[in-house]
C-alpha cells in the first residue's frame, strides 16, 4: 500500500503486502512455486549477492509470496520488517541467532509453552547457550537474573497454556535499563489483541500455525523487527554491529540501520539455518490473516462466556482466564490486551488427573489435538502431552499441573460448546 492515509487494522489485514500481480493482474497474491530467479545480467547477480540491491535470488532466502506475508505481519505488528520461517520454534531460534554467542544466556519467563521450555532448557545448550527461568511477575528476580553474559529477555504476551498476561511495559523497562532486547512471543494474542512493540518489545515472534493462519492447515513462524534497538550501543551484539566476514566486512547495523536485524535474518539466518517457509504455506496464512479481526472477536466473545460458565460449575476447581474478574491478571487486560484476553486458558478439575482424562475423552465438538488458535475448539491435557517432558515442578510453574486441561476456544456456537463441556464434566465427575 502507498504512503498516505493511516489505515485501520481491518483494512491492513487484507491489503498490507498485497498488490495485483504485475504479470497477470491477479488480485490474490499468487503462489510463486519456484526455486530460483533469473538475473538480469551478471552485474545484477553480483549486486544481489553483495546485498547492494534487494531482490530474489533463491527461495531459501526470498520468495515473493513469503515477502508479501512478511510485509503484512510487520505492518500489523508495527514493525519495520519481518522474516518468515518454517515454524514457531524456528522463529525463536531465528530471533536468538544474531544475538547469542557460546557462553551467553537469555532470561526467560517460567510461563511458557512446554515445547519452548524444553527448547530453552535443553536444546539451546547444543549451541553453547543457556536460559535462566524466572517468574516475570517478580521484576526484582528478573533484574537479578541478568548478568554480563545475558543477551536477551524472552516472554509470551498471553502465556500458553494458562492465558496469563505479562506486564510487557514493566518487563521492557527492565530490558531497557540493562541495554537488552526484549523478545515477545505474541502467538496467543495476535497483533489484533496486543502489539508488543508498542509496549517496548524489540522483537516479536509468532507461530503462524495458530491464529494468524487460523485453520489448522500449515506450520510457519515469523520474527518481526521493531527497528528501534541500537545494536551498536555496546559490544554485546557483534553479529549486527561488527564486520561480517561473509560479506567482505559489511556491518549490518551501520549499513541497514533500523532494518539491520531483518537483513541479517535473511542474509545469514535463512542462508545458513535454512528454516525456510514454503510459498504455499505463506499463501494459506495470507488468506487466513484477511479474517483475523473477525475471528478474534468471536474467539474472545466465546471464551469470555464459556470461562464464566465454567467458573460456576461444581466439577471445576479453578479457571485461569484473565478476562474473569477473579483472575489476578484481570487488571492487565485493559492495559496489555484492550480488545480482550484471548481464547486460551486452563481449567483445573476437582477430580484430578483421572477426571481430566475422562473429560478429554468424552468431549465431542472439542478436538483433542496438540494445537491452538484454530477456528475449531480444541482441548488437551498438557501434563500428559505437550508438557509431559517437564518435571512436576516445571509443570506447575507453567500452569500445566496433572489436574489441569487446556482449552482453545473456537468460533462455533458458544451454547453448543457449553453443552459439550457440560456433558463431559458430568461424565468425568
Amino acid at each position: 500500500m502507498t504512503d498516505g492515509p493511516t489505515y485501520g487494522f481491518d483494512t491492513l489485514q487484507i491489503h498490507a503486502g498485497a498488490r495485483p500481480d504485475p504479470a497477470t493482474g491477479a488480485r490474490q497474491t499468487p503462489i510463486y512455486q519456484t526455486t530460483a530467479y533469473v538475473f538480469r545480467d551478471a552485474e545484477h547477480a553480483a549486486a544481489l549477492f553483495n546485498l547492494q540491491e534487494v531482490g530474489y535470488i533463491y527461495s531459501r532466502l526470498t520468495n515473493p509470496t513469503v515477502a508479501a506475508l512478511q510485509e503484512r505481519v510487520a505492518v500489523l505488528e508495527g514493525g519495520v520488517g519481518a522474516v518468515c520461517c518454517s515454524s514457531g520454534h524456528a522463529a525463536q531460534i531465528m530471533a536468538l541467532f544474531p544475538l547469542m554467542q557460546p557462553g551467553c544466556n537469555v532470561v526467560v519467563s517460567t510461563r511458557l509453552y512446554g515445547g519452548t521450555v524444553t527448547q530453552f532448557s535443553q536444546t539451546i545448550k547444543r549451541f553453547g547457550w543457556e536460559a535462566t527461568f524466572v517468574d516475570f511477575d517478580d521484576l526484582d528476580a528478573v533484574k537479578a537474573a541478568i548478568d554480563d553474559n545475558t543477551r536477551a529477555i524472552f516472554c509470551e504476551s498471553i502465556a500458553n497454556p494458562g492465558g496469563y498476561i505479562t506486564d510487557l511495559r514493566a518487563v521492557a523497562d527492565v530490558a531497557d535499563a540493562a541495554g537488552l532486547p526484549l523478545v515477545v512471543d505474541n502467538t496467543s494474542a495476535t497483533p489484533y489483541l496486543c502489539r508488543p512493540i508498542e509496549h517496548g518489545a524489540t522483537l516479536v515472534v509468532h507461530s503462524l500455525t495458530k491464529y494468524l493462519t487460523g485453520n489448522g492447515t500449515v506450520t510457519g513462524g515469523v520474527v518481526v523487527d521493531s527497528g528501534k534497538f541500537d545494536w551498536s550501543a555496546s559490544d554485546k551484539f557483534p553479529s549486527l554491529s561488527a564486520p561480517e566476514p561473509a560479506y567482505h566486512g559489511l556491518k549490518f547495523h551501520e549499513t541497514f540501520g533500523p532494518l539491520a536485524f531483518t537483513f541479517h535474518g535473511i542474509a545469514i539466518g535463512l542462508r545458513d539455518l535454512g528454516m525456510t517457509l514454503n510459498p504455499q504455506a505463506a499463501h494459506y496464512t495470507l488468506c487466513g490473516i484477511e479474517t483475523l479481526s473477525l475471528r478474534m472477536e468471536r474467539h474472545v466473545e466465546n471464551a469470555q462466556k464459556i470461562a464464566s460458565w465454567l467458573e460456576g460449575h461444581d466439577a471445576v476447581e479453578a479457571v485461569t482466564y484473565a478476562g474473569l474478574e477473579s483472575s489476578p491478571y484481570y487488571d492487565r487486560v485493559a492495559k496489555v490486551c484492550p480488545k480482550g484476553a484471548g481464547a486460551l486458558f486452563t481449567v483445573a478439575l476437582k477430580g484430578g488427573y483421572d477426571a481430566c482424562i475422562k473429560f478429554v475423552d468424552t468431549l465431542e465438538i472439542f478436538s483433542h489435538v496438540a494445537n491452538l488458535g484454530d477456528t475449531r475448539s480444541l482441548v488437551i491435557h498438557s501434563a500428559s502431552t505437550t508438557h509431559r517432558q517437564l518435571t512436576p515442578e516445571q509443570q506447575a510453574a507453567a500452569g500445566a499441573a496433572p489436574n489441569v486441561v487446556r482449552l482453545s476456544i473456537g468460533i462455533e456456537d458458544a451454547d453448543d460448546l457449553i453443552a459439550d463441556l457440560d456433558r463431559a464434566l458430568t461424565a468425568a465427575s
